[in-house]
């Protein structure tokens, strides 16, 4: 873990020694938080604020939710730790949102410092303690009764320390210092900026998603991969450890289908394992079923005891190829030190011949598979970056299901675990981007061929990253295709990043270059164009990949007093003037995709959007989530002809 090149040596001392400080001055930095709120943040309150485990493919039955009320300041860079803070935060809230309380801006020069008090209960004695969080933007360090406990850079992964250390009996002090310079920055950050206007949003500071801390033996289980192979019938299981194992600790892996064991091995720690699923249930967006998948970290037999040492020699010759059935019917001593719960849908994303002779498409478990989505900023006016509540979240993922969409676009931003998690229950496809970075003058390029030229620490950063969204969301079985880069924005080396996502995730499609400069024909899955014409344009025939429209429509229509400026113009790529002309310009752009899916062999589109987002109200809901452009019934209408015919298939491209 590398320690942030911005803090100053006086911001790393130890509570105790940073000096007295008098009270901040006051400031004219209040952040505009609309005229609108949503129904689900009327109701949120210190004591309910995301209170769900926050990381549900690795599951711990023992955690304590730290997300509530915590003492805050900002104060400029280079300032000690203040000793007298300026108020209440509501954490998992960004400073700037209405639901943090504080609604203050923060500029490249702050510094957000936040505290709070904490006791380890009683029953986790003789155990190591982690403190996770979810995201926090940008850069953080993160002290322990005044003890650097840890640092991260990156507004959108999770990120962990383990703080066994610095602990001591009774009440323990959290602190964490967090800078962000936004779009004074090259660091990836999507749509924030700190003057928010058109398609730009405003700026997201600080801690945004949960913070908690759990009880975990010294050695224990750092991370579960399930992989899966509907051709093979198995599913590809690897489970890493947080150190070195023995060789008598082993991982206990059992499946589980409507509660009842399907499947069970033990393998060596560290080491792969290959389970077979017998009559494999496929995932699908008409059938989002799941398994579950208990991983456990046990003690067995020693395996070497009472045998020479060439036996041992020869036993672990076989382990570097791969063999670990011996430890099938390994004796277990003791219970499991540590225990995880996860899950995986088997389920297969690939590009192979489609409905239209000589055009690939999108195949979802080897056939034909139309993805009808669309463009998810993911954004709240009360929350910015973070959804009210769960419950808020899954509403979107509800109202598209109900409207006929099988696929959302995340457009440049990670979502809080449970919202995949929500996505594999429900059955929805997810295309992931990659939150876009570099500078102001390199954030709206791409008028050309040519790409931006980044320093080498700015690519460093992105690339650390696109690994480490990867590696949070790849459990996920609902996403299937990773967008490296969208329009230009911080664009740079698209064939070498598309086959740097290939090597971390092998089993998912790679979008290249969404929009824009198709500069990695070579190495993308996809041929991704955006239009926003009255008639879409056609996306030409590709021999090797499949032709998607990446973003299309933008049809907007302002709803009084559902809008964040209340008269102030607002912003869209066509405006319709009433309910029956939105419905009418919603049609001719959906018919004329249905058309491109029979004719051409559109594999998929992704409309622009789900919701309205500040200025913008091109969202088939308003940004509040109050009102509904039109029914969602007479969108599923529009949609049925894309899969008449077969389960989700693009049928109607084979329709005369």
């Amino acid at each position: 873990m590398r320690l942030l090149t911005m803090v100053s040596a006086l911001a790393l001392l130890p509570a105790t020694a940073a000096m007295a400080q008098p009270a901040p001055a006051a400031r004219d930095d209040k952040v505009y938080t609309g005229a609108i709120t949503t129904r689900w943040g009327k109701a949120v309150t210190p004591e309910n604020a995301w209170r769900s485990y926050p990381r549900p493919q690795l599951q711990r039955d023992k955690w304590l939710n730290l997300n509530g009320l915590w003492d805050y300041a900002i104060v400029k860079a280079g300032t000690p730790q203040p000793r007298q803070m300026d108020g209440k935060i509501l954490v998992p809230f960004a400073v700037e949102s209405r639901l943090s309380g504080v609604a203050r801006k923060v500029l490249p020069e702050d510094r957000v410092w936040y505290r709070r008090q904490f006791t380890v209960p009683a029953d986790w004695a003789g155990q190591n303690v982690k403190l996770n969080f979810g995201a926090v933007d940008y850069e953080a360090v993160v002290w322990v009764n005044g003890a650097v406990v840890g640092a991260h850079k990156g507004g959108s992964d999770s990120f962990g320390f383990d703080i066994t250390s610095a602990l001591k009996p009774g009440s323990n002090e959290i602190v964490v210092q967090v800078a962000d310079p936004t779009s004074a920055g090259s660091q990836p950050r999507g749509k924030q900026i700190l003057d928010p206007e058109g398609i730009w949003y405003t700026a997201s500071s600080g801690i945004w998603q949960t913070v908690w801390l759990e009880p975990v033996s010294k050695l224990h289980i750092a991370d579960v991969r399930a992989t899966p192979n509907i051709d093979t019938g198995k599913v590809e299981v690897d489970v890493a450890l947080s150190a070195w194992a023995s060789d008598t600790d082993a991982v206990r892996l059992t499946v589980r289908s409507g509660g009842q064991p399907v499947a069970s091995t033990i393998v060596r720690a560290n080491r792969h394992a290959s389970v077979a699923i017998p009559n494999a249930h496929l995932w699908s967006p008409e059938d989002p079923f799941l398994y579950d998948l208990t991983a456990e970290l046990v003690t067995v037999k020693d395996p070497y005891a009472g045998k020479p040492e060439r036996d041992r020699v020869a036993y672990d010759s076989r382990f570097t190829t791969g063999e670990t059935a011996a430890y099938a019917g390994a004796q277990i001593a003791g219970t499991p030190h540590d225990t995880v719960k996860a899950y995986f849908g088997m389920r297969k994303i690939s590009v192979g011949p489609g409905t239209v002779p000589g055009q690939p498409m999108l195949l979802l478990n080897n056939k034909p598979y139309f993805q009808n989505g669309t463009l998810d900023q993911g954004w709240w006016p009360d929350g910015l970056l973070t959804p009210p509540s769960e419950e808020a979240m899954r509403y979107d993922l509800e109202f598209l299901k109900k409207a006929g969409f099988n696929m959302v676009r995340k457009h440049i931003k990670v979502e809080p675990a449970r919202y995949y998690y929500d996505a594999d229950r429900m059955g929805m496809l997810i295309w992931q981007d990659m939150p876009s970075g570099g500078g102001e003058d390199q954030f709206l390029a791409g008028t050309s061929q040519s790409q931006a030229v980044l320093s080498s620490d700015v690519m460093s950063d992105q690339q650390a990253e696109l690994s480490q969204m990867i590696g949070d969301l790849r459990a996920f079985p609902s996403i299937v295709l990773w967008v490296v880069n969208n329009e230009g924005w911080g664009q740079y080396d698209s064939a070498t990043l598309t086959r740097f996502v290939k090597g971390l995730d092998p089993s998912r499609l790679v979008n290249s270059d969404s929009g824009w400069l198709d500069v990695a024909a070579r190495d993308s899955d996809v041929f991704d164009i955006h239009t926003y014409e009255d008639v879409p344009k056609v996306p030409t025939r590709q021999a090797e990949r499949a032709i998607v429209i990446g973003e299309y429509g933008g049809v907007g229509r302002p709803i009084e007093g559902h809008l964040w400026r209340a008269g102030k113009r607002n912003w869209s790529y066509q405006v319709a003037k009433d309910a029956d002309d939105y419905l009418a310009r919603y049609r001719r752009k959906f018919e004329e995709v249905v058309r491109q899916a029979r004719v051409h062999g559109l594999s998929a589109s992704v409309y622009t959007q789900t919701t309205d987002v500040e200025g913008e109200i091109n969202g088939l809901l308003t940004y509040d989530r109050a009102v509904a452009k039109a029914p969602a019934e007479a969108f599923a209408a529009m949609a049925k002809p894309l899969w008449e015919g077969g389960e989700g298939a693009a049928a109607a491209a084979s329709a005369p």
